[in-house]
């Protein structure tokens, strides 16, 4: 091995560890969670907000073309600010992208699993969620508010 290739060597696992500090830092200092794929839950049929104390909830997100169905068919939801919300969301159909602007929630539906993130809703306002994957033809006006108040 020659001087160059030691030193490119060198150079690559300094990065990959840097990376690894950040992903360590961004996890555990700044605290954002990383996207989960719950393996032991079968997907659910039908959206559902579930409200386990004050200001704890668990909504079940189910995505189909070409809306979001979070309680009952319903695409809007309201939360009052400060609320903690366990989300998991599933596909019926084809695979749809989750976002909840103004949070760090962006997650993948896809049939036949269950994606999970925890979102805390600070600020009162209104978070549209969009879908983020091309679904087909009604991709463009795939949206649902969750209103926090």
């Amino acid at each position: 091995m020659d001087r160059a290739e030691k030193i490119g060597l060198t150079l690559a696992l300094i990065m990959l560890l840097g990376f690894f500090v950040l992903v360590v830092y961004a996890a555990k200092g700044l605290k954002i969670d990383i996207p989960t794929c719950i393996t032991d839950v079968e997907p659910f049929q039908q959206g559902k907000l579930i409200k386990h104390a004050d200001k704890r909830y668990e909504l079940h997100i189910l995505a189909k073309m070409w809306l979001f169905d979070f309680n009952e068919g319903a695409t809007q939801i309201k939360l009052p600010v400060g609320s903690v919300v366990d989300v998991y969301v599933t596909s019926k159909d084809v695979v749809h992208g989750v976002h909840i602007n103004d949070t760090n929630f962006n997650v993948m539906a896809i049939p036949g699993t269950v994606g999970y993130l925890r979102v805390k809703f600070e600020k009162p306002g209104v978070y549209h969620v969009v879908c983020h994957e091309f679904c087909g033809v009604g991709h463009h006006a795939m949206e649902g508010k969750i209103v926090v108040e």
